[in-house]
């Protein structure tokens, strides 16, 4: 059983991936269209094409390889200076250039010469590159935010889990009492395992973070208000200053980093809890950052990656996966022994945190990304405007392929990176437990 829902997990985290290229292929297609380019191909995946039919003028298909998708615009790249397509050249820079301004009008017919995309204005062409990842964008928010307000997410409470018996702090080796110690505020205040904070110095109080920053301002004399056994009573406390490890600002701690502030001494319980759309908008936020973070951070990842690989060192939970450690994660999820709704909820997250890399990654601008086609126009859009300004002749479009060298060397480095990721996602995967 345990190996069909594995299977089956992986099955369904492909279904999303798949969907997640083609919502994302869909924004380029629709714009495209929309500005009256033409659209030969309509592609998910690559490699051999398993299934295809032509409607109108687009050729739908899926291709065997699920690593992306295209489409496939007529006229991507100008002419060159001299209004040849195809020139041969002997240096090999120069042919990258030529041959893919040749696969730009491979397709060309009589009556393209309209709906060619270089020929539409900057700001068009920077649409039709920009819908692709907004498209993911798009996705993950909504999967996201639906999910945080109607499945709730696993969170730190106000619940009091376990109630600290003296006062350490929180960079002490052991979580044993010195002899010498004094009863932590908690303890002396009658603080009890299952009570559920409702209200602290007479200020009503909901979610953890808003609890933990009212204890750290907070020395001294103060009031508790608890739930318990159906009844609400009132402790009071007198709180002091610990040493304590720092908070992120989301209720969470910072590895390794201790401050000095108000201390109560207790650990709250965590549960499933259904967030408000401002409480779900906020966490999409600190997911973006979070998002923009990991993606700053992932030449630093390589070394870590490397020993994973291949020397056998221990793979940090934050490593980055590739397709194939994401759909081993999917199956991971679906056999776990965890509600079915939180499974649900969790390959949902997965999907959408899939989604929010694919808008990422791509709005970095560098060439073939679609923020290198994005930049290409925004630089053509400078340019031209500069021009007008001091009444110079108009440039005419920006080359985009003449950076095709560049494209290749930064297509070299991704190859680079996503086979070691996946040698590591292969020999040493990242595991939700054990």
């Amino acid at each position: 059983m345990t190996t069909f829902m594995t299977i089956l997990g992986i099955v369904v985290f492909v279904v999303g991936l798949l969907f997640s290229i083609a919502w994302h292929e869909l924004g380029h297609f629709t714009t495209a269209r929309m500005f009256g380019v033409r659209v030969p191909q309509f592609m998910v995946g690559f490699g051999p094409t398993v299934w295809s039919k032509t409607r109108g003028e687009t050729e739908y298909g899926l291709k065997a390889i699920p690593l992306g998708g295209y489409i496939r615009m007529i006229g991507m790249f100008p002419p060159g200076d001299d209004g040849a397509i195809r020139k041969r050249s002997s240096s090999p820079f120069r042919g990258m250039i030529e041959d893919a301004r040749a696969a730009a009008y491979e397709e060309l017919q009589p009556g393209d010469e309209k709906r060619l995309l270089y020929t539409r204005a900057p700001w068009k062409r920077f649409i039709v590159m920009f819908a692709g990842p907004f498209m993911n964008l798009v996705l993950a928010v909504v999967i996201f935010v639906t999910v945080l307000m109607t499945f709730g997410i696993n969170t730190q409470t106000t619940t009091v889990s376990t109630v600290s018996q003296c006062v350490i702090p929180a960079s002490a080796q052991s979580d044993s009492c010195p002899k010498d110690a004094v009863d932590s505020p908690a303890k002396a205040a009658g603080l009890k395992p299952g009570d559920r904070i409702v209200a602290f110095d007479g200020q009503r109080v909901e979610e953890w973070g808003q609890l933990q920053q009212h204890i750290r301002d907070t020395t001294g004399a103060a009031t508790i208000t608890v739930e318990r056994d159906g009844a609400r009573r009132t402790l009071r406390a007198d709180l002091i200053e610990n040493k304590v490890a720092k908070s992120d600002g989301r209720g969470g701690y910072v590895d390794g980093e201790y401050v000095t502030a108000g201390f109560l001494g207790f650990t709250p319980a965590s549960g499933v809890v259904q967030q408000s759309f401002p409480q779900a908008t906020e966490r999409m936020g600190d997911m973006m950052v979070s998002g923009v973070e990991h993606l700053i951070a992932l030449p630093s990842k390589v070394p870590d990656l490397w020993n994973a690989a291949f020397d056998g060192a221990e793979r940090e939970q934050d490593s980055p996966m590739g397709v194939v450690g994401a759909a081993r994660v999917g199956g991971e999820v679906v056999s776990l022994d965890i509600p079915a709704s939180q499974r649900v909820a969790t390959m949902l997250f997965l999907v959408a945190g899939f989604n929010l890399s694919l808008f990422l990654f791509n709005m970095l601008p560098l060439l073939p990304l679609d923020g290198g086609h994005m930049a290409g126009a925004v630089w053509e859009s400078i340019r031209r405007g500069f021009a007008k300004l001091f009444r110079r002749p108009d440039p005419g479009p920006f080359d985009v392929a003449k950076l095709m060298p560049v494209a290749y060397v930064v297509a070299g480095v991704f190859i680079c990176f996503t086979l070691l990721v996946l040698v590591a996602d292969v020999v040493n995967p990242v595991r939700l437990v054990g």
